[in-house]
């Protein structure tokens, strides 16, 4: 490996500063939840949320949380994310490439237009229940 300098080491640091801040909820006015449970990373949940995490910065898009949970429950859906966005409905999308994911930030979080081929509902509650019994 090659020996980095002082400005590499700054850049470096600068880089990783921006990612913890995007993590950060505070101060910020919408979020990205992207599922990151075995079979949403086994389904390519990593590049999904690198694809976030890549265009908010792209489009400077500061005041917008990125987050990860475990699953959503949606495991045939797999890679799933939550975005919330204040005035819009809070929505599930599954199937979520990074190309999606890219197109979520351009046409949801900028424009304001749900990306409908994509929306997932959350299963029942009574549905979840019962498979955390085991029936």
């Amino acid at each position: 490996m090659a020996k980095m300098t002082l400005k590499d080491l700054r850049k470096l640091r600068d880089a990783k500063r921006q990612e913890m801040d995007m993590r950060n909820p505070d101060n910020k006015t919408a979020d990205v939840i992207v599922s990151m449970g075995t079979s949403g990373i086994a389904a390519g949940a990593k590049d999904t949320l690198k694809a976030f995490v890549d265009e908010l910065s792209a489009q400077d898009l500061t005041t917008v949380a990125v987050r990860q949970v475990g699953g959503m429950g949606l495991e045939h859906a797999e890679p799933t994310v939550e975005v919330r966005v204040p005035d819009m409905p809070a929505v599930i999308y599954g199937k979520v490439t990074a190309d999606i994911a890219r197109t979520i930030v351009r046409r949801h979080i900028m424009g304001k237009e749900l990306v409908n081929e994509h929306i997932f509902d959350r299963p029942a509650a009574d549905i979840v229940d019962e498979g955390k019994r085991g029936e």
